[in-house]
Parts: structure tokens; sequence; C-alpha cells
């Protein structure tokens, strides 16, 4: 099958001509192997079904839109240099995300959505938890810590 798009380019050569030779679902979405008709590279692209928006109520009562990177970048960090495949994690947050999603709520607290990060993330890596739970629970001394490592 033959595209010709001009919203996207091949990465290499930049043409807009190009034959998708793959198609497959995946978590994220539909996957597609391409190659380009011109340099006759090959590349990967992804489509995303477009999710409706919702807000989280921060602790102050702001709000804001829900953001699947900040998420990310939240669980990337306490399960850094441990040993969890990436698989695992993205698994993890997709799991969230649509745990979240299936509430069919505008609005979920951010305590909530914490909550549920720390009940995902104790299951997978007792390290990472704690790592997590003293950013999000905000521990101020050595004491708290110990508290929440009994708790295991």
């Amino acid at each position: 099958m033959l595209y010709i798009n001009k919203k996207m380019n091949c990465p290499h050569c930049l043409h807009t001509n190009f034959k998708v030779t793959d198609k497959r679902s995946s978590p994220n979405g539909i996957r597609r192997r391409r190659e380009c008709l011109k340099c006759k590279k090959r590349f990967t692209t992804y489509e995303k079904i477009e999710k409706k928006e919702f807000y989280v109520i921060k602790k102050d009562n702001r709000r804001e839109k829900f953001d699947r990177n900040k998420l990310e970048k939240g669980i990337e960090k306490a399960f850094e240099k441990r040993p969890v495949s990436q698989e695992k994690i993205q698994k993890m947050i997709n799991e969230i995300e649509e745990q979240i999603r299936k509430g069919g709520k505008k609005e979920i607290k951010s305590s909530l959505i914490g909550e549920m990060i720390m009940k995902k993330i104790k299951k997978l890596d007792k390290v990472a938890y704690i790592r997590f739970a003293s950013v999000y629970r905000d521990f101020q001394d050595v004491q708290e810590f110990k508290r929440e490592i009994k708790s295991l």
C-alpha cells in the first residue's frame, strides 16, 4: 500500500512517499513498519487513539489536565537503576491510565492517582516503592522511612 503524506516525512531523507510493509496492534495503538520509496530505508510509526481529556485535582485544589508524561516521569524515577524491565513499567503505567479512564470521571484527585501508583509499584519492587512513597508522602526524617519500611 502506497502512502503520500504531507504531514509525515521519512526520518532519513525527508521524502513523503512510502509504503507500509507491516501493520500490527500494540498496547499503545497501531504499529506500522514503513519503507521509504526514495531511500528504501525502513522506519516504524505508532498511531494512538485520541482519548478524552480529564483533569487532576491537586492537593491545593488547582486543576490541571492529566499528563501521561508526568505520570511516566515520576514512576520511572522511582525505578531508576532497579532490576525491573521497561516493559513491566510501561505495562503498569498503561494499567493505571486505563483504570483512571474506566472510572469515567472528568476530574480525579491526585491523591487517588498516587495511591493507585503506590499499590502497583509495591507489587513490582519494594525499593522503588520506598523511593516513590518518600516523595509522594513528603518524608521529613529517617523515622518516616523506618515506619514505611516496617509496614512492608
